[in-house]
């Protein structure tokens, strides 16, 4: 199964994005879509969407998806969460659980940072944060993750960068 994860667009759609997701079997979205304008364009490509909401997004993100998506694909369990912090300084909201019982895969979004590592201490779990798709924030590159998942394994994961934040404006 190919997987396209995107987070932080706020609001943003444009091309780029889609031309992934088109290309993806499902699209997951760590939080932050601030509206759903972006839900509904994946949505008539067809793809699944698994998703969690951010803490800008209202009631109508809030009503479709939860806070804490937990789910198995392709034998990989999944948490998928906006705000989960970083290896080493998770957020305590979530410390206890995670500690208890990792997922193979944490996801999360917030930082805008993209950041793929392994975290030893909870059983080697990987944790992925595709950073900002969106062109709202400090993050000088778009960016999101494409990954296949086969059989209990991550595959094949890759960074993708849309290009600058800000676009230079020519006369």
């Amino acid at each position: 199964m190919k997987v396209l994860l995107l987070s932080d667009n706020h609001g943003w759609v444009d091309e780029g994005i889609l031309k992934h997701c088109a290309e993806a079997d499902e699209v997951w979205h760590a939080g932050d879509w601030l509206n759903t304008t972006l839900l509904t364009a994946i949505e008539k490509l067809g793809k699944r969407v698994r998703a969690c909401w951010g803490n800008v997004d209202g009631q109508d993100l809030r009503s479709i998806f939860p806070e804490h998506n937990k789910f198995t694909a392709e034998g990989v369990t999944v948490w998928m969460t906006h705000i989960a912090g970083k290896p080493g300084r998770y957020n305590p909201k979530i410390t206890s659980q995670l500690n208890a019982d990792p997922p193979k895969m944490l996801i999360c979004g917030h930082s805008h940072i993209l950041k793929v590592e392994r975290d030893p201490a909870l059983k080697n779990m990987l944790f992925v944060n595709p950073g900002s798709c969106g062109i709202q924030g400090f993050h000088l590159v778009r960016t999101a993750i494409r990954f296949e998942l086969n059989q209990g394994k991550i595959l094949n994961m890759q960074a993708i960068e849309f290009g600058p934040r800000v676009q230079k404006i020519t006369e």
